[in-house]
């Protein structure tokens, strides 16, 4: 290597260029995965970091292969290293800490996951070693750490060998990401979480494992390098917007807005003019320290430092790591992206993560805190201008404590009592007084009675329905799972789904009766601007949660091509959506085998209902290109396939106040061409107003 020693020489002979530890620049390295900009001209560095954390038993998360790596003396029980919290210092909102100190092998900033270095030995690049290592990794993660016998090492085997040899349609891992890349990342994320939901709730639980389908799912995103937006930055982060959900804070991590899994202060070492300074990019409020959310314009945010694993203060907070970072950030004025943790009124005691902008920091001290010791206090003010993020959260709160507060309304409960909640009819943009008359029903008008059709299929189990039961013929209908977790999220998209029903003896709180209960949500109709009514909720909807019924009635293809009376409330099966729902390669991206599906109805569905005369809330959803909400057939009190529910699902999450839409699809393969010239009855155009970035353009 030219300026190194030569292969004749010894180092004796060579100059060594040693500086004193105080000339050199201190470096707070990115996590794993994301990249640290630094001058080429910049001072040298050094660093010396911990890459280790607690974390559940049992859990098998990445370890790079050019880390040190300490002996089992040396390691702390029960706990082990996890990709994107190496070389992360940051406010432990969880109150874990880490007990020892050890520095990495190579004193370089650490790449990507899957980036390789320039050579072997100690070129000072950490690395994943070899697709075998990524296989070996995610089939521990799988299957944990457990002692295994014969045949359970034949299936890790087998296990490793798909997934080296699967051909993967993934996503890169560019610098910088847009909304469809973020967006296609978060549901990615959340189906293999929901796929390990699924193989969680079949497997008897083993003492000493993790079952955290958010971390398993999580460790997948990382080694494929299913992520976005890996250069970290001050300010916003390109296709993360404000207002945006997280369920869990890995989601965070991946798409770019902060990076520690579970630090509260995200940080990094920048240069300004010849300085450098450390400076917070990003702050996680979440109640676990005595932070002032009140107000949607200021936080008051606590340091790190001094407390409990309980969270509880028990020693004086000191000015360094993240604390210095935001002091630095309060000289140097730099924006700092705020999350704030909310609580789930849905899943108490979760939290919603929720983007909620840029701030500046306005002013820092150090105060007593109730426990008596030292806590630095900073705070913070919203840049203005942007649009409001936690304010509509604190709006929705009060309009669902007190309903009556809510202004310019129509109708108070335009369902008369017949949801499970009052519907708010609203109606801020112009002078209209409600959209035409129609019955409101719950339910779906058939064109003959349930009775003459094929009766359903009930199970035999006496209290509820459990996964994994072999004897319960309602989960073999469904691919020996129930179709629902615990939290009432659908897992997994079907064909067609069967909830338990009226022949089955099981209790009516099943999980598997989800979409028969009604909805959950505060639901309010309101005027768009430009088309006509819409929906929207005042609560957080979460992807996978069930929004409502398709309700109306049931008609023939005749009445739908009588063009005399253009019907703008007609839901046809048998249009196409283009809709992405995700990825479909997520038993590939788990080294499973594709699922049987030999057992699915192959009938192609032909119900078409008209919410014209009689319907609900579904009636007022509009079209969008890049919807939301998407649709599902369901059986559950009869067992004729073609004519099922139509039941409607979140399709990622959707915060408070957004319109829900779903796609009205297409006929058949048309073309744009071929759908535009057609104008005809029920096959004619119709002009989209969606206004994404996707849009087609028209909708039939």
């Amino acid at each position: 290597m030219e300026g190194g020693p030569s292969l004749n020489s010894s180092w004796n002979d060579e100059p060594l260029d040693v500086k004193p530890l105080r000339c050199l620049a201190p470096m707070f390295p990115a996590p794993m995965g994301f990249t640290t900009f630094v001058p080429s001209n910049a001072p040298p560095s050094f660093v010396c970091v911990t890459p280790y954390r607690p974390f559940p038993p049992a859990f098998v998360p990445v370890v790079p292969s050019a880390a040190a790596v300490p002996s089992e003396s040396q390691k702390p029980s029960e706990q082990t290293p996890f990709a994107s919290d190496i070389n992360t210092h940051a406010r432990e909102d969880s109150g874990f800490k880490s007990p020892v100190q050890v520095p990495l092998a190579s004193f370089h900033t650490p790449q990507p996951i899957g980036v390789h270095g320039n050579g072997g030995g100690h070129t000072g690049s950490v690395h994943m070693s070899s697709p075998k290592r990524m296989a070996d990794i995610n089939t521990s993660m799988v299957y944990g750490s457990e002692t295994e016998d014969s045949n359970e090492k034949a299936e890790k085997r087998k296990v490793q060998k798909r997934v080296k040899n699967s051909v993967e349609t993934v996503l890169p891992a560019p610098a910088d990401g847009d909304r469809e890349s973020v967006e296609k990342v978060l549901m990615t994320y959340d189906a293999l979480r929901r796929r390990f939901v699924q193989l969680d709730d079949v497997k008897e639980p083993v003492p000493g494992t993790s079952r955290r389908p958010d971390l398993k799912a999580g460790t997948i995103m990382m080694n494929r390098g299913l992520r976005v937006n890996t250069k970290r930055r001050i300010g916003a982060v390109p296709g993360v917007e404000i207002g945006d959900l997280f369920f869990f804070r890995f989601e965070m991590c991946l798409v770019g807005l902060h990076a520690p899994s579970m630090g509260g202060i995200d940080y990094m070492n920048v240069r300004f003019d010849q300085e450098y300074d450390p400076v917070a990019l990003s702050i996680v409020s979440s109640g676990m320290y005595e932070d002032d959310d009140n107000d949607a314009n200021v936080l008051i945010y606590s340091g790190q430092g001094g407390s409990s694993k309980v969270g509880k203060q028990i020693d004086d907070q000191k000015l360094e790591r993240g604390n210095l970072a935001l002091e630095k950030s309060s000289h140097r004025k730099n924006e700092i992206r705020v999350i704030r943790g909310m609580k789930d009124l849905l899943n108490p005691p979760n939290k919603i993560y929720v983007y909620d902008g840029l701030y500046k920091i306005h002013e820092s001290w150090i105060e007593k805190g109730k426990s008596g010791f030292s806590v630095f206090k900073y705070k913070l003010l919203r840049v203005p201008g942007q649009p409001d993020g936690s304010a509509i959260w604190k709006l929705t709160h009060q309009l669902k404590e007190n309903p009556s507060s809510r202004s310019h309304v129509i109708l108070p409960d335009i369902s008369s009592g017949m949801e499970n909640l009052p519907v708010c009819l609203v109606n801020d943009v112009d002078e209209e007084k409600g959209p035409t008359h129609f019955s409101y029903v719950t339910g779906v008008k058939y064109l003959k009675p349930i009775s003459s059709m094929k009766p359903s299929v009930g199970c035999i189990c006496h209290n509820v329905c459990m996964p994994g039961d072999g004897d319960c013929s309602c989960s073999q209908r469904n691919g020996d799972y129930m179709p629902y977790g615990s939290n009432a999220l659908l897992l997994h998209r079907r064909s067609l789904i069967y909830e338990c029903g009226t022949s089955c003896p099981c209790s009516p709180n099943c999980r598997n009766r989800v979409s028969q209960r009604g909805i959950r949500f505060h639901f309010e109709v309101f005027k768009t601007r430009d088309r006509g009514w819409g929906l929207r909720s005042w609560d957080p909807i979460r992807a996978g949660s069930f929004i409502c019924e398709y309700t109306g009635e049931v008609i023939d293809k005749v009445r739908t091509q009588d063009g005399d009376d253009e019907d703008d409330y007609i839901f046809d099966a048998a249009l196409t959506s283009e809709t992405s729902f995700g990825p479909n390669n997520i038993h590939d991206l788990m080294g499973e085998d594709q699922p049987d599906t030999s057992n699915e109805t192959s009938k192609p569905l032909q119900i078409i209902i008209s919410a014209k005369n009689m319907g609900n809330i579904s009636r007022f959803m509009n079209h969008s290109c890049c919807p939301n909400v998407y649709w599902q057939p369901v059986l559950y009190d009869h067992d004729d396939e073609c004519y099922p529910h139509i039941m409607l699902y979140a399709m990622k999450h959707i915060p408070p106040m957004t319109e829900l839409t779903y796609d009205y699809g297409i006929h058949g393969n048309q073309s744009c061409k071929e759908e535009l010239s057609s104008s005809n009855g029920h096959h004619s155009r119709k002009k989209c107003l969606c206004g994404s970035e996707k849009c087609r353009g028209f909708f039939s």
